[in-house]
């Protein structure tokens, strides 16, 4: 079995003091896909550089507590890949990529467009470079899963107040049909959704700090793992974790059936 954790941390030392670290470790997964590092590497405490047990990858943004993504591995990769080779976003630490024998991980932070007209500009240039990105990697032949905050929520079932959010960013029909395109063109799989098609206010991975968007589970499901056709029929289960808050985001965890645990 492969067990994947996904987690937006909103800041890693905040999570961890928030208990994020000591829940991931009791579910004993294999990989441990990170996001939204909001810390330099030298910020990191010995324990977060170097995780007992795993193997710690980073790619912080250039900018001192903004972005940055991260994969802890128990078993060593063959290789690891930082950056999409896209200078501004690569300075954004957006994208980072571990190869094992039989399979790849990404941890992938796509941008937010909710601040302003020109972030939702970056995000849409981003998605332009992202798709044929994907394509390239489906064209690889290797089984992979990209798990990550994707700022998109795809359908209405994904969040609460879909009517009134229609040209809010995160539910553009732009951003919308770039998703659709990739799983129905680009050959992707959501694998939540595939394990749970009708999932719906149990599914949301993230919730607004305005208002009660917690307590009144007005939320969005942004969160993902997408993987190729196969792996993606190998999913066993999955689940969103909210027992405990470590972020705005939930913590997204999926089981594949992938022969035995690499070390």
């Amino acid at each position: 079995m492969l067990r994947i954790i996904s987690l937006n941390l909103n800041g890693i030392r905040s999570a961890w003091q928030k208990g994020a670290e000591n829940w991931m470790r009791a579910n004993v997964p294999d990989v441990i896909a990170l996001q939204e590092l909001k810390a330099q590497q030298a910020d990191l405490t010995p324990a977060m550089a170097t995780p007992a047990g795993y193997h710690a990858y980073y790619h912080p943004a250039q900018k001192k507590g903004y972005s940055g993504v991260g994969l802890w591995c128990r078993a060593k990769p063959q290789a690891v890949h930082v950056g999409l080779g896209h200078s501004e976003f690569d300075a954004e630490g957006r994208y980072i990529r571990a190869d094992f024998a039989d399979y790849s991980v990404i941890s992938v932070y796509l941008p937010s467009g909710s601040s302003s007209p020109e972030r939702q500009a970056a995000k849409f240039r981003f998605l332009d470079v992202f798709y044929p990105h994907l394509q390239t990697l489906r064209a690889e032949g290797r089984e992979i899963v990209l798990c990550g905050d994707w700022n998109i929520a795809h359908r209405a079932i994904d969040l609460k107040n879909w009517k009134s959010n229609q040209k809010n960013s995160g539910f553009l029909p732009e951003e919308r049909a770039w998703f659709s395109r990739m799983l129905d063109e680009a050959g992707w799989v959501d694998v939540y959704r595939r394990l749970y098609p009708d999932a719906g206010e149990s599914a949301y991975t993230w919730w607004s700090n305005r208002g009660q968007a917690w307590a009144k589970n007005v939320g969005w499901r942004i969160d993902y793992q997408i993987a190729t056709p196969s792996l993606a029929a190998r999913a066993l289960q999955g689940s969103v974790y909210k027992a405990q808050r470590f972020s705005d985001h939930a913590p997204l965890l999926i089981d594949y059936e992938l022969g035995e645990r690499e070390r």
